[in-house]
């Protein structure tokens, strides 16, 4: 009996081993060397930007270390660049495509198509349908290592790019590409991104913010299939017995723009330019590019006083007679109200010093001589 119980014994530590083994197989694949490749920086960017026809399906986990000062209204734009996101993705094209966040209580997903999307939230039961706007607010699919990394890339310059080393991403060969802003105005030190040897699809994006900070932003794919997913996967009713709604998160800085009145925008603010965009009303200025952005935009009173009142609480906010500002990481924010207007936000990519320099230079407040 007793060499039978050592050999059951015996046998249960032989499976207990080969769990573990198996266990282990994903950190130790990607912890084998990856295959790099001679191509270009410019090359490699190139890849990039033309793989947003590419299809595929898989994981990805996206983890932010920003924690945002925001109102009540905007929890999810806060929750998406301060939490982990889990994120099981179907992808047929930029307007036809499916993001689901998983958490422990369940699952929310996002339904891109022509018009804007649909989110399904499983648990309420509620479709809530967005139409797609200039300004729409962040959403998980923007989270995606491919998305993010296509429009970090989009309007770099040749010079603000070089390789860096090949890792291995979700079991695959991942070319390295460094992209470093080259404005003094920038708060981001540089962007990482790996693209998939194969496809050219950015498989992980790491945003590093002043020398020294943590990451502010890290996403990656865990998994990758290049099957095509069903149209019947991406595709979205809303079923029978759902609540629909309408989101308007997105409408309340442009309801803002028309309603308040506006300060003239400059052409230029802290040395950014700034950009066009159709569709947007003339008190809302978007300045800079790429991977520098400063957006400035009237805020309704009710939503500034709720902000400044989360501003303030931070203990390394700065208050002076410019307004209050804030940095959480790279993502700097400012409340300003020029005088015989409402308020303004200032927030972007840009260092605290770039967003007082921009205040000073809105009408209204600039420094008295």
């Amino acid at each position: 009996m007793a060499a039978g119980r050592r050999g059951a014994a015996a046998r249960w530590a032989v499976v207990a081993a080969l769990v573990a083994v198996l266990a282990s197989l994903p950190a130790v694949i990607g912890a084998l060397p990856a295959s790099d490749a001679a191509v270009s920086a410019e090359a490699l960017k190139a890849r990039v930007l033309a793989s947003a026809t590419v299809r595929f399906s898989g994981y990805a986990e996206s983890a932010g270390g920003l924690s945002l000062p925001v109102t009540d209204q905007l929890t999810s734009v806060a929750n998406l660049f301060s939490d982990r996101t889990t994120m099981r993705v179907w992808w047929r094209g930029p307007t036809d495509n499916r993001v689901d966040v998983v958490t422990a209580t369940g699952e929310t997903g996002t339904h891109t198509a022509t018009f804007g999307s649909w989110t399904w939230e499983y648990e309420r039961a509620t479709a809530t349908r967005t139409l797609g706007t200039p300004l729409a607010l962040p959403a998980p699919p923007d989270l995606l290592p491919t998305a993010l990394g296509r429009r970090l890339l989009s309007e770099a310059t040749d010079a603000e790019l070089t390789r860096i080393r090949a890792r291995r991403v979700a079991g695959r060969d991942a070319l390295g590409l460094r992209l470093a802003p080259a404005e003094s105005a920038s708060s981001v030190s540089h962007v990482d991104i790996w693209v998939d040897k194969a496809t050219g699809l950015p498989l992980q994006v790491q945003v590093a913010g002043a020398r020294g900070t943590p990451t502010a932003l890290d996403t990656r794919f865990l998994d990758l299939d290049l099957t095509t997913p069903s149209p019947a996967t991406t595709a979205f009713t809303p079923p029978p017995g759902a609540a629909v709604r309408v989101g308007r998160e997105a409408e309340i800085v442009l309801e803002a723009g028309e309603r308040i009145e506006p300060v003239p925008l400059p052409a230029t603010l802290a040395g950014l330019p700034r950009r066009r965009l159709d569709g947007v009303p003339s008190a809302i200025g978007l300045y800079g590019r790429g991977v520098t952005l400063l957006a400035v935009a009237p805020v309704p009173y009710r939503l500034a006083s709720g902000l400044r009142a989360s501003l303030v609480q931070s203990p390394a906010a700065i208050r002076d007679d410019r307004g209050v500002r804030v940095a959480a990481g790279p993502v700097g924010l400012m409340l300003v109200q020029p005088s015989g207007g409402g308020p303004y936000i200032l927030t972007g990519t840009v260092t605290l010093t770039a967003l007082a320099k921009a205040a000073t230079e809105l009408p209204g407040l600039e420094p008295s001589r």
